[in-house]
């Protein structure tokens, strides 16, 4: 899919522009994103940008790229990160001078820690005091804009010309698209942009400009890396962040399957290896459960391709003890570490560094190693759906939803592009690189809807079934976002798994209590979505949404499903809210409530 050319569809097509010969500079800002292949841009309309906004509308007649409104600036970037999860590629999102850019910096910072390219513009000034508009201008003016986002983006630049501003947005996408890929901000002057100019302005060929090729590490490397992976007696491959690349994960396959090592995969991440595969030797999440554990620590030989978190993960399998097992890193996550930003994690021990995106490892190390016999399976692996098999009924858990889901889905190519904390690996198996997008990065409740969205337009028009499970406190604060899909018809389905609290917190309010000894039946104040409860459907349907609920029950919601994917089918945005018991699967519930913290 990531390869595969976006095409969008035409609407809000403008009335013809009179022939006019005069060119600004934002026509020739809106003629380097045409020529940079920007599909769409997301935007919440600002004065700052007013210039580029008549430029794509009124120069480019709004295509190439597109407009897509929104109703927060958050949402713009949310979109533009979940589509880029799919496709591989960046859209721009475009955010109204400082006051914008801190209402989407949340956004960005998932955008960052997921490491996903986002091409952010924005827009300041006038620079020149004397241009500026009495008491607006100067509250939405900085000195220094980029400064609100430095610590959690690639790149930035505030450029002075036209030139300049065409050498930003190549550059931009260049630095935002090489590994490892996060967002860039670009920022113009208001001045600039309704700036006469003297001619049209040669347009650079993005080609020449284009992010370099994976680097490949060394061959001596590589050698060492296939021998002590052929050498080891139990290897383990943790399979962490990787492309949606076809490609890439039949190579991953095949570098399992010869050195019959067992795997390992993470539910913040999107999926990996074949879950029901034999080698997949425990069930996915966002901590490890206790057999995931144990074959770690029972492992000699560790090859990690980009795992989030190897030393928390390494630390969760060892307990404090001592690694024994000998680790290969394969990753070029270092590039994008600083001293603000905690979500490079704990410092891993590696014995062996493989400078490389785990692409590239990995089809040099299958080059170079040989069979392996296998060593006694921890667990024999069966397909999730084994785990829930019975007729689903009675009232609505997450299992029972994840159920009830598969049945009705049963044979239908689905892309699950979000799935809440409380999901384990245990209930659905994933076969292909889009089955799932993995989570938002940063942990921003609110980005489900907006990301969801985002991944749905990029899936809009394939074989695959778009489908978001999210939780209803990352619904609320994100429903807003749910008008961009009914206003430019992006078909999706949304289940909200709603047991209307804030569980997450209900769960750490519990551990306090008890290390306190106070009252454990106390931690549902201050959690609780209730007296009222929202009503999530109506939200929707508010917006131009085709929305049910609440639901209550299995067989209502196995009835009320079916309908909704004929309808996102048919080309609808559904939403429905399936009320469901709090809980969390123990492997979740223990890493949030660890006896350290």
């Amino acid at each position: 899919m990531a390869d595969s050319p976006v095409v969008p569809v035409r609407r809000d097509i403008p009335s013809p522009n009179v022939a006019d010969t005069t060119i600004w500079g934002s026509d020739a800002l809106a003629d380097m994103l045409r020529a940079m292949d920007i599909p769409y841009v997301l935007l919440n309309p600002g004065a700052s940008f007013r210039g580029l906004h008549d430029s794509i509308v009124n120069h480019l007649g709004n295509e190439k790229p597109q407009m897509m409104v929104v109703l927060h600036e958050e949402h713009a970037v949310a979109i533009a990160h979940g589509f880029a999860k799919v496709a591989g590629k960046p859209l721009a999102a475009i955010l109204h001078s400082n006051v914008g850019l801190m209402h989407g910096s949340m956004a960005i910072f998932d955008a960052w820690v997921d490491r996903v390219p986002v091409i952010v513009l924005g827009a300041t000034g006038p620079v020149d005091a004397a241009k500026r508009r009495p008491w607006i201008d100067w509250i939405h003016t900085a000195q220094d804009q980029g400064a609100l986002v430095r610590h959690f983006i690639k790149w930035d630049a505030q450029p002075a010309s036209v030139p300049a501003a065409q050498e930003a947005l190549l550059r931009a996408r260049q630095i935002a698209t090489t590994a490892p890929q996060g967002p860039v901000y670009v920022c113009f002057d208001a001045a600039l942009q309704e700036s006469r100019l003297a001619g049209r302005p040669s347009v650079p060929d993005p080609a020449r400009y284009a992010a370099p090729p994976p680097a490949q590490p060394r061959g001596e490397l590589i050698r060492q890396a296939a021998a002590l992976l052929c050498a080891a007696r139990r290897p383990v491959i943790l399979a962490g962040r990787v492309s949606r690349d076809e490609h890439g994960w039949r190579q991953r396959v095949r570098l399992a399957e010869t050195l019959n090592a067992e795997v390992l995969t993470d539910l913040k991440v999107g999926c990996a290896f074949p879950t029901d595969h034999p080698l997949h030797a425990a069930p996915s999440g966002h901590f490890l459960n206790p057999t995931a554990r144990q074959v770690l620590r029972d492992a000699d030989v560790v090859l990690s391709l980009d795992w989030l978190d190897l030393a928390g993960t390494l630390k969760q399998a060892w307990e404090g003890d001592t690694v024994a097992s000998k680790i290969i890193q394969v990753s070029v996550d270092q590039y994008s570490h600083n001293g603000w930003s905690m979500d490079h994690q704990g410092l891993p021990p590696v014995d062996l560094f493989l400078l490389s995106e785990p692409e590239a490892a990995v089809d040099l190390l299958n080059q170079e190693v040989r069979p392996r016999a296998p060593a006694r399976p921890h667990s024999t692996a069966r397909p999730a759906t084994a785990a829930t098999a019975a007729a689903p009924h009675g009232p609505l858990t997450v299992p029972i939803v994840a159920a009830v889901l598969r049945r009705v889905l049963d044979g239908q190519k689905t892309c699950l592009m979000r799935l809440p904390l409380s999901w384990s690996g245990d209930m659905w198996d994933f076969r292909h690189p889009l089955d799932f997008l993995g989570y938002d990065g940063g942990g921003g409740i609110g980005s489900g809807p907006g990301m969801a969205i985002g991944s749905a337009l990029a899936l809009k028009g394939s074989d695959r079934l778009p489908v978001a499970v999210i939780g209803d406190g990352d619904y609320l604060m994100g429903v807003n976002a749910l008008w961009t899909a009914a206003n430019a018809r992006i078909p999706l389905l949304m289940v909200v798994c709603n047991n209307r609290s804030f569980f997450n917190d209900e769960v750490h309010q519990e551990k306090v209590a008890r290390q306190r000894q106070r009252p454990v039946e106390n931690r549902w104040i201050g959690q609780r979505i209730a007296n009222p409860a929202p009503d999530l459907a109506s939200m929707a349907r508010a917006q131009g949404l085709a929305a049910y609920g609440p639901v209550e029950d299995a067989q209502a919601l196995e009835s009320v499903l079916s309908e909704a994917v004929q309808a996102v089918k048919n080309g609808a945005a559904v939403v429905i809210d399936a009320v469901v018991q709090t809980g969390y699967s123990p492997a979740m519930t223990a890493g949030l409530t660890r006896s350290d913290d």
